[in-house]
């Protein structure tokens, strides 16, 4: 995947940093992320429910996005790239699998939906593809997006929990960019997301990987509009 540098010189920044490696990013992901493992959590984490309408968001080959519909059916389940080449893999993928999602090619920065058409918006390892302002866009695009209450669920590079996951996150980065990456390495992702409007967001676990430290959020969008002191919604099962 994925996206946008900045908004004066738009580039994508493909699976694992170059175009002609997005073959092998499938395979890769599967060995270096224990994709199964963290997938399987974010998916749990977000408590999908039949008849909810579900983004993925940089959805990339799909794997997620089809679980997602594996696991929940009933849910009506979107993924959204800005990378045409990838979403012809997403497509694949599904059919294979034998589930019915929508795809759409887009950005994360400039959506292509309605206010409040989501309960739950996902993404995993796609936020550190984004530059600090496309970051803080792309947030406020999800918040639009999401319902009252909707949930927004993500897994990324976090701060590296030790020296050797800083050493082998630093692959990672040359490859995605030190700019890009910058506020994943500082364990900035919650408090972006707090700015950007979120409640009750949390960081909900940690996994260690051979690239690095995968970071687990979780939030919601309040139930309505802040005014005065902030809303107090419910808390969500994580």
């Amino acid at each position: 995947m994925k996206v946008q540098a900045t908004d004066t010189n738009r580039r994508y920044v493909p699976a694992l940093g170059y175009g002609l490696l997005t073959a092998l990013y499938d395979p890769v992901v599967a060995v270096t992320t224990r994709e199964r493992s963290f997938k399987s959590r974010l998916v749990e984490q977000a408590d999908i429910q039949e008849g909810h309408d579900v983004l993925d968001l940089g959805c990339g080959t799909a794997t997620l996005t089809v679980w997602i519909k594996k696991r929940i059916p009933g849910a009506n389940v979107t993924g959204l790239d800005g990378d045409a080449a990838i979403l012809s893999r997403a497509q694949h993928k599904a059919k294979k699998n034998g589930v019915d999602i929508r795809f759409d090619h887009g950005l994360s920065t400039e959506l292509p939906y309605a206010e409040a058409s989501f309960d739950r918006v996902v993404s995993s390892l796609f936020f550190h593809h984004l530059c600090h302002d496309d970051k803080v866009k792309t947030i406020a695009e999800v918040f639009r997006v999401l319902r009252p209450g909707g949930q927004f669920h993500v897994a990324d590079w976090g701060k590296p929990q030790n020296v050797l996951m800083r050493v082998m996150f630093s692959l990672v980065r040359s490859l995605d960019g030190l700019a890009n990456t910058r506020d994943n390495a500082e364990g900035k992702l919650p408090s972006l997301f707090s700015n950007g409007g979120f409640e009750n967001v949390r960081l909900t676990a940690e996994m260690a990987t051979l690239f690095g430290t995968l970071a687990f959020c979780a939030m919601e969008k309040p139930m309505c509009e802040r005014i005065g002191s902030p809303v107090q919604s419910p808390p969500f099962p994580g």
